[in-house]
């Protein structure tokens, strides 16, 4: 059980984040390319970086919270996951901030008009 914990960790933040995008409308899912467009230079970045770091031995992966799926250079699946699932959450997070505040933004200029 130990091999899903990490994945079940990623798996539970976008779970948890979710309602950002279905009720308070962050709209961050429903632009597949304008998110893939924000992911791609952070996700390229941080590859290379980590692949770095593995190769000079500045960190590795222990094998038993991993499944064992490892791409070339040795990077594991759930370094490549973690580096998609955490700014997906943070931008579900900022957008989620930035409709709110409009929303109280539009009732504050609804009230004063």
């Amino acid at each position: 059980m130990d091999r899903f914990q990490y994945l079940g960790l990623m798996a539970a933040c976008l779970i948890v984040t979710l309602p950002l995008e279905l009720v308070v409308g962050a709209r961050v899912w429903r632009r597949p390319r304008r998110l893939a467009l924000a992911l791609a230079p952070a996700f390229a970045l941080f590859v290379v970086w980590d692949l770095a770091a593995s190769a000079t031995g500045t960190w590795g992966f222990d094998e038993r919270y991993t499944v064992g799926l490892r791409f070339p250079g040795g990077m594991v699946v759930e370094e490549l996951v973690f580096f998609l699932v955490v700014p997906i959450c943070g931008l579900l997070t900022l957008e989620a901030v930035r409709t709110i505040l409009a929303r109280i933004q539009d009732r504050s200029v609804e009230r004063k008009g």
